[in-house]
This record gives structure tokens, sequence and C-alpha cells, in this order.
């Protein structure tokens, strides 16, 4: 990595601060804190919120049949969901433990703390539940598989390649035969060192 990539590296991590500052200002803002994982509102805005909550009967007039056709196409994406969370758990329990890595945490990623929403009805929780475990499953999974790639091929491509994982940055450039016959132990060490991608 040159100074140049480095610098810009360290300057997105000051601006992901800062809009985690701006973040927690807009809580503030809105009325809410999160105590030990989970938000609480003042009494006035939880109040609020439960008057705007819509009830069942004018939230399926108000839903377009196109939605109620495709819903079953939707959540039937459930079954392959579940089928690669159990897989992808089953294969870091193995290989991590036999490379002696650390594990990826499964509950960093998947969260399911919509449903204390008194503005949602029981129809909004269940579609904010399945939308909470289908993109926490793919941070998961993005996770574990950036891990794999750093382990095993920590070299970028000759294309660009569009949102690549936090890891990809510091990878050795296309090309770089010497640096991945001489530093390709150094990735595999700072995996069981260094902190994980996105840790504060």
């Amino acid at each position: 990595m040159t100074h140049r990539m480095k610098s810009i590296a360290e300057e997105i991590v000051r601006l992901q601060g800062e809009l985690d500052r701006e973040i927690e200002s807009r809580r503030k803002a809105l009325g809410w804190e999160l105590k030990e994982k989970i938000g609480e509102f003042e009494h006035g805005v939880a109040t609020e919120h439960r008057r705007l909550r819509m009830g069942l009967r004018r939230f399926f007039g108000q839903t377009s049949p196109a939605v109620v056709l495709t819903a079953p196409v939707i959540y039937s994406l459930i079954v392959p969901l579940v089928i690669v969370d159990l897989w992808v758990s089953a294969y870091q329990a193995i290989c991590f433990r036999a490379y002696g890595l650390p594990r990826v945490k499964r509950s960093d990623y998947i969260a399911f703390d919509r449903e204390r929403l008194s503005y949602l009805n029981v129809i909004e929780k269940v579609n904010c539940a399945f939308c909470a475990y289908a993109n926490g499953l793919v941070g998961y999974v993005r996770e574990v598989s950036s891990r794999t790639e750093q382990y095993w091929c920590p070299i970028k491509h000759a294309v660009k390649i569009t949102d690549p994982h936090q890891r990809y940055y510091e990878f050795l450039e296309y090309g770089d035969a010497d640096g991945y016959r001489s530093r390709l132990n150094e990735f595999r060490n700072r995996l069981r060192t260094d902190p994980p991608a996105g840790a504060n």
C-alpha cells in the first residue's frame, strides 16, 4: 500500500467516526438513546409513535395488488438464506478453528430491534425482521468470506470492483508476485491478531 493510499484509508476511518457522531446527534434530536443495545424513547415520543401506527385494515387497503402477489416470492428467500446461514456458520466453526482464526460474531451483523418500534404494525414488523435478517446475514457472510480471502488470496483484482470489503484495500496489487510469496504469511498472521474489520 502506498503512502497516499494509506492516507486515504485513514481519512475514510476518520470520516466514519465523524458520521457516527452525527448519527448519535440525530438520535438525540429524535428523542431516543441506546441502552444495552436497546433503543429507548422518551415517554412523549413513544406515545406519539403509538398514535402513528397504521391499523391492518388501513394498511392492506393502501397496499397494491402487486405487493400482495409478490410477497410469497420475497419470503421464499428465507429457505436459501437459512441454509446459507447454517452452512457458513458450520464452515467457519470448522475451518477458522483449523486455521487458528477468530470466528465472526453473527450477532454483530444480525440485529432484531425494529419490532420495538411502536409505530409499526405487525406486518411491518415482520417485514423489518425479514430485511434485518437478510441484510445482516449478507454482512456476516461477507465478513467470513473476506477473512477467507485474506487467508488464501489477498490480491486485488485487475478490474475495478464495486464496493469491495474493507480488507480489500490492504491487499497486494495485482501482479505483485514477490509480495504474494513474501507476505502471504503476514496477511494470515494479521487475521489472528488484528481487530476485525470495522471494529472500534
